[in-house]
This record gives C-alpha cells, structure tokens and sequence, in this order.
C-alpha cells in the first residue's frame, strides 16, 4: 500500500467518526468554534485563550528558497521568520514542494503555515542537530534538538494540510525481526552499523554505544563530553514547544519522527486539531502525543497511528519531577481516532507532577496493544485525579482494554493471571512517602471493547491502593476477564464481562467494592468469580449464584456478599 492510499484510509476513518459524532470537518483551519468542546465537562474548565496572528504573510521561496527536494532550506526558513516576528507576527506559508531542512526554531507571533501539497523533509545530517539541554521521560538531560522547537514563545501556530517528516528513519536503531527480508537489506544498504549479534541495525556507532549503558533512554552521564561521544543515541522529539502559552497546532500531518512525535512542555492554552500523527509500528518511543506538564488544553479531531503511545499525559519522574511540581491539568480530549499504538490514551508512566482535571470522550481505538492505559511504579510520586472518561469504542485490543499498573517496570507481588490460589502471593506494603504515587477518583462510562486480549487488570500497591476506580455501563468481551489487585472504593454499575479462558473476575485484597447488576459470562458449569486475600465485596442485582463464587480465605467468606 502507497503512502497516499494508507493516508487516505487514515482520513476516511477519522471523517466517520467525526460525522458521527455530529461534526463536520472541511479542513479549514481558521476561527473553527470551540464552544461546543466545553459542554458536559465534569470540571470546571477555563476556556483556552486561542491563538490570532497579524494580517501580514511571506512565502519560503521569498527568502531564496527552493521546494525542489535538494535545496537546504534551514537559512530561508529562518529569514521568513525573522521577517514575519519582526514586524510583530504573522503567518509564513510553504507552498507545495518538497522542502529539504535543518531544524526550525519558532518565535513569538508565527503561523508557519504548510499548503497542501508542501512536504518539509528534515535532513538526516546529524551534525545539523547539536545537543541541548532539555528534557525528555522526564528527566533533565542532553538531547539532539528537535526538528521544531520553540522555547518560551507567546502565540504560536504550526497550520495547514502539509505533511513535516522528520526523517526518523535515519535516527532510530532497528531490530532485524521487526522488519521484512527485503526491508532489512534495503536498511543494511543505507550504511550504518550492527550489533554484535548482527540482530540490530544502528544508523552510527555513536548510536551504537550509547544504546549500551544502563539507563535505556536517558543514559546517566554527568558531563556534555559523555553525551556528545553517544550524541546520534540522543534522538529528538520532533515537535518541542517548551514554557510556550497560546499554542495551535491544526491540519497538519506529522510523521516518521525520530523519538516522540509531538511534546508541548510546561505550556499553557494549547490546541491541537485536525492532526495526522503517524509512525511506524516498530518505532521506539515513537508515541503520538506527549502533554507534559500542561495547562488548559483542547486535543480534538485527531487521528494517531504510531508505534509507541498514542496520546499520553506525563508531568516529569522522579526527583526531577516531584522538584519541577507541575501537573498536567485542565485537558479536553474529543473526537480522536487511534489505530496502531501501545495504548490508545494513556497516563504516565512519567506522572511524578501529578494529573487532575482531565475529559475523555468520543474516542475510538483501533487494534491499539492497550486501551485506557495508567502506569506509574513506587519511588514516583505524583497524585492523578478527577480523571472523566466516557463513550469510547475499543475493537481489537491486544492485550487489556482498560489497565492499571502501579509496579510498572518493576516486580509486581501477583501474578497477573493470577486466577488459582498458587498464583497470589502477599503483597508487602512499604512505607508512604512523597515518592508514594497514587490514582484515585477516576470515573468511566459507557465503554465498549470487543475481540480484547484482556478485559482489564487494575493493579494498585499494598500501600496505596486503587481508589474510586468507577465504571458506569461497560460492556467489556475479551479472551480473558478482569483482575483487581490491591483496591478499595470501586462502585461499578452495568458492567458486563465476557470471556472466553479463565474467571471473568478474580480479586486479590479489596475492600469497599460494590459491584451493581454485574453480569458476567464465561465457562458453562464453572466458578466464575474468584476472590483471594482480605477481601470485601458485595454483588448486587445480580444473577451471579454464591456457589458460582470461589472465595479463599476465611475473612473473605464472611466479607463476600450476594444479593444482600
């Protein structure tokens, strides 16, 4: 399949679902109404002060550039916005073409703008890209700066239905068993290096080396000297707008970047709208969408096909976060389309700043590996809260629909299939601290997930538990059902689960949690709930029997009701 057929299904797919939804998407990006956006939020929600720019415009080709694909542009990008932000702002157009380019930094008051049909290609010179101080997963650190950045700006726009690549192809090391015979001889053509076992392919042994050192993505070198000696390990994201407030993205595709696609940092009223934002299936920390540390944001009429998470809320980890102390906040996400991706929206596992104030809705996930996805691990910190999610449609989820993880990356206590007495261990409880991360008050409805490996696993710490996790009309059908570990305070109405292996629920150390008109559906003639640990439940309006119920412990069975 061609580039432009796969982007058309791409389209095609996201039109439906914004038809659907009673919204007609033309493609134009100017003055679109927001007002709607804003009603049935459960929060109270500032109105994001949007972006306006200036009646005056240039074009590149202006400035002596050339959309020919060989031309470097750097330079006459760079003049058009210096022309444009010194006469106080507005937009600087690149027609159709093939535009070659070094890295882009924006400035106060610019709308670049990309004309359908402009294609921006970013070199994949490497020395074109020297290292910054940033940060990325979090933590302060050394990066290639990105192919577009902008850094303490007010008002400012990336619009248009042009496409920005960022080559990241050139940048990203690649396995020899994510690719076909033919596409691992073509990359072993373009040049680069092996690994020792000649299973990974790096684009330079600068890339090499630093894919060995202990800390995966962030490697914990203390001087510049370390880090320029692994500097072409140091991918970039491709869009870094960083302490930037009135942001618009609209129209554009995004694609092919060489770490995370799109990370507003620290930034205050952002739009992103109309978006294509896609990446291989097999690229590392190739995530759609990464808000960090963000205030009053709408993300709306999207569509993502990435190969890491598509949209995900993070607030910095660790020390480096707990210190920054920024939350994510005040977000409304509607109307997104996300195809491949490891999950569809996702918080964490870089949330030590926090997360409060969030709306999900209208969403659709397409084959994504995990649905709804929260992960977070001891030694993090961070409160996430007052999280709203409703009405979205799952098909095809590989592994859970709905997850929760609170031992993200390290050894959890119990196994998740941990559906037979031998499985479940004690969890030993550590104690509370301000590293303690902990979710509570998240509330989801009307939910649909069909053909899901796993209808969900929700996993809190012995410490701190799973709070007020609340499901309101969900209909989950899977292989295997649902797990609840370490969780107190769940209150779910008209949830149903289907399965097809194993119980459709199984508990380990809950209390306080009510199940309403549960309906469940597995194995004929077997156990269908099983309940381990101190537990305490109570099923009601319900056909569950108690018979079908296998409780084990003694304080569990005096603490387990049915139709009380």
């Amino acid at each position: 399949m061609t580039m432009v057929s796969f982007r058309k299904l791409v389209m095609i797919g996201l039109l439906t679902t914004l038809s659907a939804a009673g919204i007609n998407y033309t493609g134009d990006t100017e003055g679109q109404a927001t007002d709607w956006l804003y009603k049935g939020v459960e929060f109270d929600m500032p109105k994001v002060q949007e972006t306006t720019f200036p009646d005056y415009q240039v074009n590149v080709s202006d400035f002596g550039g050339k959309g020919d694909g060989l031309t470097d542009n750097t330079e006459a990008i760079a003049a058009a916005i210096a022309d444009v932000s010194g006469k106080g702002g507005g937009k600087v157009v690149i027609a159709k073409g093939i535009w070659l380019t070094g890295p882009i930094t924006l400035k106060d008051n610019i709308n670049l703008h990309v004309e359908a049909g402009a294609l921006v290609l970013f070199s994949d010179d490497f020395d074109k890209y020297p290292l910054i101080a940033t940060s990325f997963e979090g933590l302060e650190t050394y990066r290639c700066i990105s192919p577009i950045n902008g850094k303490n700006l007010t008002n400012i726009a990336i619009t248009g239905q042009g496409i920005f690549d960022g080559s990241g192809d050139s940048w990203r090391a690649v396995k020899r068993s994510k690719l076909t015979i033919g596409q691992w001889n073509q990359k072993l053509k373009s040049g680069g290096v092996l690994s020792d076992d000649k299973q990974t392919w790096y684009p330079s042994e600068k890339s090499k080396k630093g894919d060995t050192n202990g800390n995966f993505n962030v490697p914990d070198y203390e001087t510049i000297e370390e880090f320029e000696a692994v500097k072409d390990f140091m991918r970039p994201v491709m869009v870094s707008l960083i302490s930037c407030n009135r942001v618009l993205l609209d129209g554009p595709t995004f694609q092919n970047s060489p770490a995370w696609n799109l990370h507003p940092l620290m930034c205050e009223n952002v739009i992103l709208r109309n978006l294509t934002v896609r990446n291989p299936w097999y690229s590392q920390n190739g995530d759609g969408l990464d808000l960090e540390s963000c205030k009053n944001v709408l993300v709306y009429n999207n569509s993502f096909d990435v190969g890491d998470d598509a949209i995900c809320i993070k607030s910095g980890k660790d020390e480096d976060g707990l210190k920054r102390g920024i939350p994510t906040q005040n977000v409304i996400i509607k109307n997104n389309v996300v195809y491949h991706g490891h999950g569809g929206f996702v918080v964490g596992s870089e949330m030590s700043g926090g997360v409060k104030n969030m709306h999900v809705s209208n969403c659709t996930f397409i084959g994504t590996d995990c649905g709804l996805r929260f992960k977070s691990t001891r030694g993090r910190g961070g409160v996430v809260e007052n999280i709203y999610i409703s009405d979205i449609d799952m098909i095809n989820i590989a592994g859970e629909a709905i997850r929760f993880n609170l031992f993200y990356g390290g050894e959890s206590p119990v196994s998740e299939e941990g559906e037979t007495g031998e499985n479940v261990q004690k969890a030993v409880p550590v104690p509370v601290t301000r590293t303690t991360p902990s979710f509570r008050n998240i509330y989801m409805k009307n939910i649909t997930a069909t053909g899901s490996g796993v209808s969900g696993f929700f996993q809190g710490l012995p410490e701190m538990k799973l709070q007020n996790i609340q499901l309101e009309n969900v209909n989950l059908e899977g292989e295997r059902g649902i797990t609840i570990i370490d969780a107190e305070g769940f209150d779910w109405s008209g949830v149903s689960v289907s399965v097809t292996k194993g119980k459709p629920i199984t508990l380990y150390n809950t209390s306080k949690m009510n199940f309403n008109g549960l309906s469940v559906d597995g194995v004929q003639g077997k156990t269908l709930i099983n309940v381990y640990g101190d537990s305490q439940v109570e099923f009601s309006n319900t056909k569950i029997k108690r018979n079908e119920i296998f409780v084990g412990s003694e304080v569990g069975k005096k603490n387990v009701k049915v139709n009380k």
